[in-house]
């Protein structure tokens, strides 16, 4: 590390951190002034609103828009640099193009490093109590709407449940069925269960048990109240709303395993959330070197015209990246290649530009 480069990495980051605060206070405000009346209706204290909610909504929001504000100061710190012929000078001193990119590529490692970090340990735990926070005080009561529930809870064991009520914690026409080399063996059938919060098993009322042997000799055993340790908890009826944002990487790569044993549906959604954390700090390495490149050249139109260009890249990229993520929600093309593909596109372009523009 030399002093340019030491010179150029403290303005880059000095740059970043300046525009995230910026824009994050923005959007605070934006998001205060759409949620002030659901604060005032539900009562929300004020503590809770400072510390429980906007405390934790700055470093999910600061981290979302990372890649993009990375790309922002990359064009606004290099463009200053070209317009002051800072760039001419260092590159008719000798250093070529590919070292001038050591300082920026540097520093958006550093940035890519801390986002992998806060984007799959801190910030899930932040969103935690942030959306915990929104369900209380913006959202409506939740109320459990799906009927006619399949899931299998254990090897050759499926569950069904018609409906189910989440504020008493009650499902009805319950059935547990057991298959074998596809022959059922035995199923359970129940009017109702009930989830006893002190034994922390379910209650099943007014069952029937069948049994199928190998003769298909069936035996009928009645009841009126069994308990039982199933693989289903009442967790699992409550309100999913933003749930991908509050799981570790750990968390979430066990919820996806459950989801898959389960063969429930909307396992998409966590598959994109899990390889999109995976896909953002390469997006900050490719978006700093593109922005590097567009915008190292001294303009006549001045650096306003390289920031605006640099806005106008930046959103082409999240339009591309809300189109492939919402096309694999679809089920339409696979997650991995979905999040992976704007990455790709604009490595390609970042090559093209490499070649084509002179430096």
């Amino acid at each position: 590390m030399k002093k340019l480069d030491w010179y150029i990495l403290k303005r880059f980051l000095q740059t970043y951190f300046f525009v995230v605060l910026l824009i994050v206070l923005i959007v605070c405000v934006v998001d205060y002034t759409e949620k002030v009346d659901d604060f005032r209706k539900r009562a929300a204290p004020g503590a809770a609103i400072l510390f429980d909610y906007y405390l934790n909504f700055i470093p999910h929001w600061a981290n979302m828009i990372s890649p993009l504000m990375v790309f922002i100061a990359t064009v606004f710190l290099t463009s200053q640099l070209a317009a002051r012929s800072e760039i001419i000078a260092i590159l008719s001193s000798g250093v070529s193009f590919v070292r001038l990119l050591y300082p920026y590529v540097l520093g958006a490692t550093i940035l890519a490093a801390l986002s992998y970090y806060m984007v799959n340990y801190l910030i899930p735990k932040a969103n935690k109590t942030r959306i915990a926070f929104e369900l209380k005080y913006t959202k409506d009561a939740y109320t459990y709407t799906g009927r006619n529930v399949h899931m299998k809870v254990a090897p050759n064991v499926y569950a069904y449940l018609e409906s189910y009520n989440n504020l008493n914690n009650t499902g009805y026409k319950f059935t547990l069925e057991e298959v074998k080399d596809n022959q059922l063996r035995q199923k359970l059938s129940a009017d109702r269960i009930e989830w006893d919060t002190k034994k922390g098993k379910w209650a099943i009322y007014d069952y029937q048990v069948r049994r199928f042997d190998t003769d298909q000799r069936e035996s009928l055993t009645p009841g009126t109240r069994i308990d039982s340790t199933l693989n289903l908890k009442p967790s699992d009826f409550d309100s999913d709303f933003s749930l991908f944002e509050t799981l570790t990487k750990p968390e979430l790569d066990n919820y996806i395993n459950l989801i898959n044993s389960r063969g429930a549906d909307g396992v998409q959604i966590y598959l994109l959330e899990k390889y999109s954390r995976d896909t953002r700090p390469f997006a900050i390495i490719i978006l700093t070197v593109i922005g590097v490149i567009m915008s190292a050249r001294k303009s006549r139109r001045g650096v306003g015209w390289q920031v605006a260009l640099g806005f106008i890249l930046a959103f082409v990229y999240i339009l591309f990246y809300m189109l492939a993520k919402g096309v694999a929600e679809g089920g339409t093309i696979d997650p991995l290649l979905a999040v992976w593909l704007p990455n790709i596109v604009f490595s390609g372009i970042g090559v093209l530009l490499y070649n084509t523009i002179p430096r």
